[in-house]
């Protein structure tokens, strides 16, 4: 039996700039780039990069109202190459991040710290 390896992803950042809409007769495309980041290895400084997205819509479904500047968002999807050639005869590729879904994150609640280890710093103390 063949393993299947799934093209999919789900990252959670910012909208870097407000949302490029694009429509046409049935579907409307947001094109957008998402700020995201990652602890250093020293775990302390933070990396940002900026991913860029689009999201199709028929005209009749989900708005597009999230998508504006400096809202925190979930985006899931899928990867698709996308190959071109310029006017000057080049060919180019890309891959694009396809959003099948976004929407904004569930807050999680802060964890607790486990009783055993407030007993350490009690024992400590003493």
């Amino acid at each position: 039996m063949k393993k299947v390896v799934e093209n999919s992803f789900a990252v959670t950042g910012f909208v870097g700039k407000d949302a490029e809409i694009r429509q046409f007769t049935t579907a409307s495309v947001a094109r957008f780039p998402l700020a995201v980041s990652r602890k250093e290895q020293n775990g302390e400084e933070y990396v940002s990069s900026f991913i860029y997205v689009e999201a199709w819509r028929k005209n009749d479904s989900t708005s597009f109202e999230l998508l504006k500047k400096g809202k925190n968002i979930t985006v899931k999807g899928f990867f698709k190459p996308d190959e071109w050639t310029d006017q000057q005869g080049v060919k180019h590729n890309r891959i694009i991040m396809a959003v099948t879904d976004f929407y904004e994150p569930v807050e999680k609640e802060e964890e607790k710290a486990p009783v055993a280890s407030k007993k350490k710093k009690a024992n400590k103390a003493a």
